[in-house]
């Protein structure tokens, strides 16, 4: 059985990417590329790839998802399902999409160049780059020797801060707990990254936050003018880290980003800013954690509510109480974009993430389902067969014995989705029934995934003491209706 899927690249009002199709794209054409050793200067680099090598393959790429199961009917005969997804674009265009890789930091050069015009420039994949690439793989079930070689090296060691967005739009949520989130892995939550001199603070290397578990770096003590201020950073260094460590794509979502930094308090310039400027990317403008920063990054304790008010809060949750369930909590989780990044962290910590994504992307899918048959536009058939690409993809991904990221969901259903997703598809009208019925039995699944997710992850998650601090910072128990208790 085979589904052809041809992917453009979504654009947003802004005239950028959507995140995700442009990580997706980057990926793809990494899968597609030799990734062999190069000489540069003397020295062998492995893992590198040409600009030639690069545009070239961009101009038509080709990625196949394939699964080999039993048939339901049958278990003596093997039934293989293949999704093939195509990208394809003029050399300019590759060229143009090769340099947007390159200021997104997924890739560096290894020889100083600044731009793909060379076709001999040699470039390799950042850690940021192989932490995009290697959640791809998992997802997939990609594992060429040539691309695991790669992700097996000591370049992937990225703990990605994975931005919240609007599904619809690819917009960033602005509210102010989801930027708290960010900002407190932006500052630290070990303390200050601080380096002795001023200049060893701006440092240009992409190299500077391999891991993403240290904050933003800071000069111990900065002389401006008369004044010595301590525990600084520039503007640059910023945008420097927001690019490095989270999911941005886009210098434009650096800024915004800072920009909400010092709207919500969180960081101050040390000097009125020209303009009535409220973020200025460089290395010339200066700023400091203020003492609201300090407190949501963990660096200095916020005071406890005053006793009458924790009582008023006990007895609100008390007269709650009946109202409250863990299936409760996960539904405000997963419509609060800032608690959705936090509990995402956690069940990537405890190798659990992919019911997240399940869930989410089930609702991605059914939403994309769903305007499908409404739509009236021609083809609408065409519509019709990208949505069930996406669904073998999904199924591939999640559901199929073997896969990737196979999750725990109840045998019949497991059966029954087995036996829809190797039913021959036939004609349009049959295409149409047939994910009439792929779509409500992913309905069931997300439902069993969501279920699970809230009996067992959710309970620990509020328990877990990593995040006791900023579950109170937020009040989140009483929001959450919460029976439960926060050990800290």
């Amino acid at each position: 059985m085979h589904q052809t899927s041809s992917r453009l690249l979504r654009m947003t009002d802004d005239d950028r990417p959507f995140t995700r199709d442009f990580k997706d794209l980057f990926s793809t054409l990494v899968v597609s590329l030799p990734l062999t050793p190069h000489r540069v200067r003397f020295q062998k680099v492995e893992h590198t790839f040409t600009s030639e090598e690069a545009i070239t393959n961009l101009g038509s790429l080709k990625f196949s998802q394939s699964n080999r199961m039993p048939d339901p009917k049958d278990p003596s005969r093997i039934v293989t399902t293949t999704t093939t997804t195509t990208f394809s674009m003029a050399r300019e265009m590759a060229r143009s999409v090769c340099q947007k890789f390159l200021e997104a930091r997924f890739i560096e050069a290894v020889d100083n160049k600044s731009d793909f015009n060379s076709k001999s420039a040699v470039w390799q994949l950042t850690s940021k780059g192989m932490a995009v690439l290697a959640r791809f793989c998992q997802r997939n079930g990609i594992n060429q020797r040539h691309v695991m070689d790669a992700l097996d090296s000591n370049r992937n060691q990225m703990h990605l801060v994975i931005v919240e967005r609007e599904a619809d739009t690819d917009k960033l949520h602005r509210d102010q707990a989801t930027i708290e989130v960010i900002f407190r892995r932006f500052a630290g939550t070990e303390g200050p990254n601080l380096k002795n001199s001023t200049s060893s603070s701006d440092s240009d290397s992409l190299s500077e936050y391999a891991s993403g578990l240290v904050g933003v770096r800071m000069a111990r003590d900065r002389k401006i003018g008369d004044k010595l201020y301590f525990n600084t950073f520039t503007g640059k260094s910023t945008i420097d880290w927001l690019m490095d460590c989270c999911t941005l794509v886009d210098r434009r979502e650096t800024v915004e980003l800072a920009t909400l930094f010092c709207d919500y308090g969180l960081m101050q310039p040390v000097d009125t800013l020209p303009n009535s400027a409220r973020f200025i990317p460089t290395k010339s403008a200066v700023y400091y954690i203020t003492e609201k920063g300090q407190r949501v990054a963990g660096w200095i304790s916020s005071p406890r509510p005053p006793a009458e008010q924790n009582e008023t809060s006990l007895a609100k949750n008390r007269d709650m109480s009946s109202k409250d369930s863990n299936a409760n909590r996960m539904s405000i989780i997963i419509r609060d974009p800032a608690l959705r990044l936090l509990f995402r962290e956690y069940l990537r910590d405890t190798h659990c993430e992919e019911n997240l994504a399940f869930y989410l992307d089930v609702k991605d899918f059914l939403a994309g389902y769903n305007s499908a048959k409404r739509s009236s536009a021609v083809p609408k058939f065409e519509a019709i067969r990208e949505t069930l690409a996406a669904a073998y993809s999904l199924y591939n991904a999640f559901l199929a014995p073997g896969s990737p990221c196979e999750l725990n969901i109840d045998h019949s259903l497991r059966t029954a989705l087995a036996g829809r997703m190797t039913r021959a598809v036939g004609d349009d009208d049959a295409m149409i029934k047939s994910l009439d019925e792929v779509a409500s039995l992913f309905d069931q699944a997300q439902t069993s995934v969501f279920k699970l997710m809230a009996s067992d992850s959710v309970p620990k998650f509020m328990r877990e003491p990593k995040y006791a601090t900023i579950l109170r910072e937020r009040n989140l128990e009483t929001a959450l209706g919460g029976n439960f208790s926060i050990r800290t």
